[in-house]
């Protein structure tokens, strides 16, 4: 029997077949459960059915298997791979190798690349890839990728040979004659096919997956990263659509609209002619019910300053639902106005069917952003679940810059991470250690969440504004949010950490990058010299816990449960030690990859010497009930799939694919 889990529904049915077939929390007839796409379901849940591992054989988990991808480039570890019809594929390396793995022995099947290009050389996000994304053709299983480079791939998921009568001829030697659609020819600008579009105009790539949504590949898009550009021009990160099994171009989606589409008088200063950014370079969801694609988006060019783009900038910093088979938009909202602060949706919205008192049943879509809110909608009609307010925010006083007056902020549910920093949030262990960190913050502006960023000898004397969260969250890609169809609680991995930015002027930034992208320098541009505020104890300056899971219940918009996450670091104990203080799990700083089954929440980080682990939680209460050693900590994700009678997890440790089960799935072993 297979579990296939790709719709909303087929998530509940999955949960149903999985108990009839649970039998002392093990699958007795189950030989497998796949593991969809990268966060399983097109939901993005990251949930599986898979029950054989419980809390009581925890301890007996073992490593099965590691496969390395090192000759391939592969280093971040940032692919979870996907396990369909007994086979699991992932991508590898900066080249996006393409690989089918033996999911019992972690032997390589097939592997798959395009040749180099120019535009390939350039990207910023090449090992960014994140997975793939899987479809059928006339019954013939299909492989889909995006590569660096911006060519769309289809692959036959059986031989890994390019799919015929897929895409048109690329004119740059050495590639298929089909299985390839050069995604740039679509978006308007133009362009060389092997160097792409010119650097003085804009640079476009990927760094996730397409969706296959029915008939339809769709398929977002990044571009350089906002706080390494000095240039006010670019090309916007237009959503592009094609057959699955043709390759035929259907439909395009402007992110930044054109006069006459919604949204255009957003963009004052003519600045959807010339500017940019506004790319789904996180995955995006889909509700195949609905016939809806979910994309979040980041900010137009360029991160901290945008006096050039006056308005609040659509769509920009916002969750947008299409209609998969026109790209037509049937909601949007916009999480940040006018976004200067980096706070770019970070992961893929999350697919959840919730039970909310007064309201019923509710077919729910929540996006968990970098600034510790999760905003919950409607994911039909794009009503938010509970009121979002807009809130008066602190405005700018660098020269040029306008920001929106308010920004929208929910009553539920409560933030889940630190928003904005004072001194109250500075670390009070003893009267020293209080009056080092408020020494340590002396030079750098400290206010509320939406700091505005201040320019170098801004009047104040003060370095830097301090974001809190910074650009790097609370909440990030690095370790995506999780959630239980079978009680609608979500499970959110945040740390708490702050960034100082100070602004000079463009052309002086702009000396940082050795190929810019645009012609025209920003009147200010994120600059080198804002530093970090240091604690002379090496310890944080702000107060634990420095990393959490929150547990927040998404039927009623209330935190069930918050832990620390892993163990107090070896260099902060020493300090709680050598003075004698009780303060307890203070959590290591780290963002923690989960998964989530009907036994536990799995997460990865380590202990006070770093010895890596695998924790076992309690959903419940966050209780940690089992852990085991392993040989590296995960990132980017984790999953968790049943091949031939046995569940394993699966955890993306570096160059590695390290395959943790329990001893009777040990390749040589046979089946259940």
């Amino acid at each position: 029997m297979t579990i296939r889990v790709n719709t909303l529904q087929g998530l509940k049915s999955a949960v149903v077949a999985a108990l009839v077939f649970a039998c002392s929390g093990s699958l007795l007839a189950q030989d497998s459960v796949e593991w969809f796409s990268l966060g399983n379901d097109l939901g993005n849940t990251r949930y599986s059915p898979a029950s054989e591992i419980t809390i009581d054989n925890f301890d007996d988990l073992e490593v099965v298997w590691e496969w390395d991808g090192a000759s391939m480039g592969a280093s971040s570890g940032r692919a979870t791979p996907s396990y369909i019809n007994g086979v699991l594929y992932t991508v590898a390396g900066a080249r996006r190798h393409v690989v089918a793995i033996d999911p019992k022995t972690g032997e390589t099947m097939w592997s798959y690349r395009l040749p180099n290009t120019g535009r390939w050389e350039y990207s910023m996000r090449a090992d960014y890839g994140k997975g793939v994304a899987y479809g059928e053709v006339d019954g013939r299983g299909v492989i889909y990728i995006v590569t660096p480079g911006f060519f769309l791939v289809a692959l036959d998921a059986v031989t890994g040979t390019p799919l015929e009568g897929f895409g048109d001829p690329v004119p740059v030697d050495g590639f298929p004659d089909s299985g390839v659609v050069d995604l740039l020819a679509d978006l308007g600008h133009p362009y060389d096919p092997d160097e792409g579009i010119p650097l003085e105009v804009g640079y476009i790539t990927s760094s996730s997956p397409p969706v296959v949504v029915n008939d339809t590949v769709i398929v977002g898009n990044s571009a350089e990263q906002g706080y390494h550009q000095s240039r006010i021009e670019n090309v916007p990160g237009d959503i592009l659509a094609y057959d699955k099994a043709t390759g035929e171009f259907k439909w395009k989606f402007n992110v930044i609209p054109r006069p006459g589409e919604y949204g255009h008088e957003t963009w004052e200063n003519d600045a959807w002619e010339w500017t940019g950014d506004v790319s789904s370079w996180a995955p995006l969801s889909v509700d195949y019910d609905a016939n809806l694609v979910y994309v979040p988006t980041n900010g137009a060019t360029i991160d901290y300053y945008g006096g050039f783009r006056p308005g609040d900038n659509l769509f920009g910093t916002s969750l947008i639902a299409l209609d998969a088979d026109t790209g037509e938009r049937a909601w949007h909202f916009q999480m940040v106005h006018h976004d200067i602060w980096n706070y770019d949706n970070p992961m893929a919205p999350i697919l959840l069917d919730v039970n909310v008192p007064g309201q019923g049943e509710i077919p729910a879509v929540m996006q968990v952003t970098k600034q510790s809110f999760v905003y919950a909608f409607n994911r039909l009609t794009g009503e938010p679940i509970w009121p979002i307010e807009e809130r008066p925010v602190p405005q700018s006083t660098v020269p040029g810059e306008v920001l929106s007056p308010t920004q929208p902020f929910p009553t539920k549910p409560a933030p889940f991470d630190i928003q904005g920093i004072s001194v109250n949030d500075l670390v009070d262990w003893t009267p020293e250690l209080r009056q080092q960190a408020i020494n340590a913050m002396a030079d750098y502006m400290m206010g509320p969440l939406f700091l505005p960023p201040i320019q170098r000898g801004h009047e104040s004397g003060k370095r830097a504004a301090m974001f809190c969260p910074g650009g790097g969250g609370g909440a990030n890609i690095t370790a995506p949010a999780v959630a239980d169809p079978t009680t609608g609680v979500l499970y959110v991995s945040s740390r708490s950490a702050c960034s100082p930015v100070q602004l000079v002027p463009g052309e002086e930034a702009d000396l940082q990058y050795e190929l810019p992208t645009g012609t025209t320098y920003a009147q200010f541009a994120n600059g080198p010299g804002a530093g970090a505020p240091r604690h002379p104890a090496q310890i944080p300056y702000f107060k634990p816990p420095y990393s959490r899971i929150t547990a927040i219940n998404m039927n009623t918009g209330e935190h069930e449960w918050m832990i620390p996450t892993g163990k107090t670091p070896a260099r902060v104990q020493r300090v709680i030690d050598d003075n004698n203080l009780d303060v307890g799990n203070t959590g290591t700083g780290a963002l923690v990859p989960m998964t989530i089954t009907p036994n536990m929440l799995i997460y990865s980080d380590t202990e006070t010497d770093g010895t890596p682990m695998l924790y076992a939680v309690n959903k419940a209460t966050g209780e940690t009930e089992a852990a085991v050693e392993v040989p590296a900590r995960s990132r980017y994700g984790m999953s968790t799939w049943v091949h031939d009678g046995h569940q394993y997890i699966m955890l993306q440790t570096g160059s590695k694919l390290t395959a943790m089960a329990l001893p009777a799935a040990a390749p040589g072993v046979g089946g259940h």
